[in-house]
This record gives structure tokens, C-alpha cells and sequence, in this order.
């Protein structure tokens, strides 16, 4: 069997080197063991994939929360000074 039929990793750069490895060492055996282990193989390859997306998506949005608290500070620092201002105009 080829493995890069069953198990590419020329367009999965995005894996663990273990599972490109692990995929080569599954193509090395003997075709019932192939079968029994390619199952399990895709769905710890989906995981690590699902993984990675829901990662970055958090990512994205700690970097976005941190904006938006930069862009409210911002604006309570010129609201307190307008307050202030106007305090010292009534008094």
C-alpha cells in the first residue's frame, strides 16, 4: 500500500510530526492492521485539527477582548476628563 494515499502528509503540514510519523508506521503494516488502525488514526487527525481551529478562534477573540478593553479605557480616560472639566465650569 502507499502511504500517501491513506495517510498524505505532504499537505498536512499542520500535524504533529508524531502523527506523520504514526501514519507512516501504520502504511508499514500489514494491510488487516492498516484497516483496523486507519479508523482511529482519522479521528485523532480530526481531533488535533478541531483542536487547533477552536485554539486560534479563542485566540482571535482574547486579542479582539483586549482591543475593545484598550478602546474603553480609552474613553472612561476622556470621559472622566470631560466630567472634571465640566465640574470645574459649575463651580
Amino acid at each position: 500500500m502507499n502511504s500517501n494515499t491513506r495517510f498524505p502528509d505532504s499537505g498536512e503540514n499542520d500535524l504533529p510530526r508524531e502523527l506523520v510519523d504514526l501514519a507512516r508506521a501504520i502504511a508499514s503494516l500489514p494491510d488487516e492492521h492498516q484497516t483496523e488502525l486507519e479508523g482511529v488514526y482519522t479521528r485523532v487527525v480530526d481531533s488535533v485539527k478541531r483542536r487547533r481551529r477552536i485554539l486560534s478562534l479563542v485566540q482571535e477573540a482574547l486579542a479582539q477582548l483586549r482591543l475593545d478593553i484598550k478602546y474603553l479605557m480609552f474613553d472612561l480616560e476622556v470621559t472622566r476628563k470631560e466630567r472634571d472639566e465640566l465640574k470645574e465650569r459649575l463651580d
